[in-house]
């Protein structure tokens, strides 16, 4: 039975401040608090921009030695829309955009996005607390204009550290083309994504697919079950908040188990970013599968001096 590491899509989210972070905690204080909780994160940040060494590293010194990051790789390398801006400074010159002001992924910018990555997160790796380069792709990455092969380049890049690719049109997992699409991820070693997302048969809602691709790492994400938030909503809050229930967390529980089954080590990560939605459903998820979920919020040992 493989192990099941739990964790939430952030710890900087602005609700962890206002709603579960004890009042008035400094910032530099919250992942080292955080992280007595949790095993695992996910690198939030660097899917807006590319972080530096030096915070990286403080990031590797300040959490216990057995803790994961999950890194999100840059936006522009998901194929999502990048501002210019959103690049290193270095890579902007020779970087194309379109008329309205985004980059345009060449082959040579995606080597040097992938490579400087790989560089400012090198503190991780070293710390044996790299987890794995997490992809987060738009829904208009459609089979239909599309080929997974569009990904190769990337996967071998990051490579030989695993990377994890969510996928968000459900158009690849759909009937004859859901074999095909697992076999690929086989191949190249990638883990596949799994999801609890909302209940609703839309191309940008994932069903859930269940999936073990690469034997070392599973993952699965958590994303609420707000169906017209999920569709509609604005902010992430409107998009991800939902209150999982006991029974809802059980589910989760049961996909996770199956999953470690099969898998040396599984991700969990609650992405359900509103307010405190996400620790309280991970803290909570933890002691249903028997874990510890650490020292409840208002412990006293942990009140500000």
């Amino acid at each position: 039975m493989g192990e099941i590491v739990v964790g939430t899509s952030s710890w900087a989210d602005p609700g962890f401040v206002k709603q579960w972070y004890p009042q008035g905690m400094d910032a530099n204080e919250r992942l080292p608090w955080y992280a007595e909780r949790f095993r695992a994160v996910e690198l939030n940040s660097s899917f807006y921009a590319v972080p530096d060494r030096t915070t990286v590293r403080r990031w590797a010194e300040v959490t216990p030695e057995r803790f994961i990051f999950d890194v999100k790789v840059h936006r522009a390398l998901s194929r999502h829309s990048a501002p210019l801006d959103s690049l290193p400074k270095d890579l902007r010159d020779e970087a194309e955009a379109n008329e309205r002001g985004r980059v345009i992924l060449t082959p040579e910018l995606e080597r040097a996005l992938a490579r400087r990555l790989v560089e400012e997160v090198k503190p991780l790796e070293e710390g044996g607390k790299l987890g794995s380069f997490l992809v987060q792709l738009t829904p208009a990455f459609s089979p239909g204009r599309h080929d997974l092969g569009e990904l190769d380049a990337l996967v071998d890049a990051l490579a030989p550290r695993p990377v994890a690719i969510e996928l968000r049109n459900r158009n690849w997992v759909e009937g004859e083309r859901l074999e095909r699409t697992l076999r690929w991820f086989s191949e190249r070693g990638a883990a596949f994504v799994c999801v609890d997302a909302p209940p609703g048969e839309n191309f940008q809602i994932m069903p859930p697919t269940d999936a073990v691709t690469r034997e070392e790492l599973a993952y699965l994400r958590a994303h609420g079950r707000n169906t017209e938030g999920y569709l509609g909503g604005r902010s992430v809050a409107e998009r991800f908040g939902w209150r999982y229930t006991d029974e809802e967390l059980e589910e989760i529980g049961e996909r996770a188990r199956g999953l470690a089954e099969r898998a040396d080590q599984v991700h969990v990560m609650f992405n359900n970013n509103r307010d405190d939605d996400a620790p309280t459903a991970a803290q909570r998820f933890q002691a249903l599968l028997g874990q510890d979920p650490g020292p409840p919020p208002e412990d006293p040992q942990l009140s500000l001096r």
